[in-house]
């Protein structure tokens, strides 16, 4: 069931829960798109129990989405720390928020356990399904990934180009060897070492 955020101050309270994610909808009343994605997100949020879900009405909850670079409605966000994790706008079905969201829970970890890190960075696009899996996949692994948009960033795009002669995404690098596409069994080698 979808949480309602009253006040900016509710917000900080429940990005302090243990450091748990949330997934955050922003809404206005005045779209329809809006109050679809109230509904998806009710059917993600009963299918995903494990995963806190909140909305905000931005006309009663004011200008807390400068603060998350939101500038349309609806638009949903993983919030983890304080920091956005995933965005994505417009009014998407319950399944498709599932698969983007998937990885948002928390990992726990085994204390005593080795913690192995590794240098990880996503180049992909915002309207590429095969980038948000990987997103997805490393979420749920409890891998931390820097997420590079090539559409935005120009210079990375190009230097991507020159390294693997390709304009695909996904473009995953892990400690320097780059993958091409969503390749699981070659990115489970690499971080299995």
């Amino acid at each position: 069931m979808i949480k309602w955020i009253e006040n900016p101050r509710s917000l900080e309270d429940i990005q302090g829960e243990n450091g748990k994610a949330v997934v955050l909808l922003f809404y206005g009343d005045f779209s329809s798109p809006a109050k679809r994605a109230v509904a998806e997100l009710e059917q993600f949020s009963e299918d995903n129990k494990e995963i806190n879900v909140y909305a905000l009405d931005v006309v009663k909850v004011k200008g807390v989405h400068k603060k998350y670079g939101v500038n349309s409605v609806p638009t949903v966000i993983a919030l983890q720390k304080g920091k956005v994790t995933q965005m994505i706008k417009g009014v998407q079905s319950a399944q498709y928020y599932g698969r983007i969201f998937a990885g948002v829970q928390s990992i726990s970890h085994k204390p005593g356990a080795k913690t192995v890190t590794h240098r990880v960075v996503v180049y992909s696009t915002p309207t590429c399904p095969a980038c948000n899996t990987a997103k997805a996949y490393f979420r749920r692994r409890g891998i931390r990934f820097r997420d590079v948009d090539v559409s935005r960033n120009q210079q990375a795009a190009e230097s991507l180009v020159r390294r693997s002669g390709q304009q695909a995404v996904p473009q995953i690098d892990i400690d320097g060897n780059l993958i091409v596409g969503f390749d699981q069994t070659r990115i489970e080698k690499l971080i299995s070492n």
